[in-house]
């Protein structure tokens, strides 16, 4: 199976559908980086999906329950996700008809180090914690950020404290500390960002919760991460005149998370 875009019913699973067809606006969403048939948390995507899923859907669909749907759609999903080469699937969940789409995409080339635009954007989310309604709101985000030179722009509150960029999770040191926003914050619980934090309590490493504005992560170790790309630590900064701290970490905590994907199960069942 290619590329393409597959809608799902209870009767009839996941059916191809032409790329014109209509959209309606996005509820949820969610993607994962599949390597020849293996994925790292593929059940952490999976709650993260059906939990957001579960307001909305509400009825049945062909005689089966709300949860019913969502779990025979994540099943047939799984067992449609390519088991060869690379791909960044992403399930989704549209207004209107609460219709749950399957977009299979080629994963786009995996980057290892990013620039990151200095200035800190607004946060214009509707939804900053669900994946899916703001993707185009973050898509304008990172085009101006391109747009100034660098790869991403960076979010921030009102206050002008660090929220995560526009594609990832944000992580930075501070000395032997790992730092991320405190999850009062708006932002997105994001799977990568927690698999890291586990490693890092079990392993001992102090962690915490620590509001920073832009300009106070410079000279950090930062870190971009998401489940496309893993870990990507800031290397430059665009815009206001800030240093990259050196990725003295990076490399090691990259290794161990390569290691994680497992084989996709034959059902979608965790």
């Amino acid at each position: 199976m290619g590329e393409g875009l597959l809608t799902w019913t209870l009767s009839r699973g996941l059916t191809a559908e032409p790329e014109s067809v209509a959209d309606g606006p996005l509820l949820v969403a969610d993607s994962w980086l599949v390597r020849d048939g293996r994925v790292r948390g593929y059940g952490r995507h999976r709650e993260r999906f059906l939990r957001a899923c579960a307001e909305y859907v509400k009825g049945s669909d062909g005689g089966g329950s709300g949860p019913r749907r969502l779990v025979q759609f994540w099943q047939d999903v799984t067992a449609a996700l390519p088991r060869t080469g690379e791909w960044f699937p992403r399930v989704e969940l549209t207004a209107g008809s609460l219709e749950l789409r399957l977009r299979l995409r080629h994963a786009p080339p995996l980057g290892t180090a990013i620039r990151l635009w200095s200035v800190g954007q607004p946060d214009r989310r509707t939804a900053p914690r669900r994946k899916g309604p703001d993707l185009d709101v973050l898509a304008r985000v990172r085009e101006r950020a391109i747009d100034e030179g660098a790869q991403d722009g960076m979010l921030v509150d009102p206050s002008g404290a660090v929220l995560e960029s526009a594609t990832a999770s944000v992580l930075w040191w501070e000395d032997d500390t790992l730092c991320q926003p405190p999850p009062r914050l708006p932002h997105l619980p994001g799977v990568t960002a927690a698999l890291i934090q586990e490693r890092a309590l079990h392993s001992g490493i102090r962690t915490a919760h620590r509001e920073r504005t832009v300009t106070e992560l410079a000279g950090r170790e930062v870190w971009l991460v998401n489940a496309l790309h893993g870990i990507r630590p800031v290397t430059g900064w665009t815009g206001e005149p800030m240093t990259a701290g050196p990725a003295v970490r990076a490399e090691e905590w990259r290794r161990w998370l390569d290691e994680l994907p497992e084989p996709l199960p034959n059902t979608g069942n965790p």
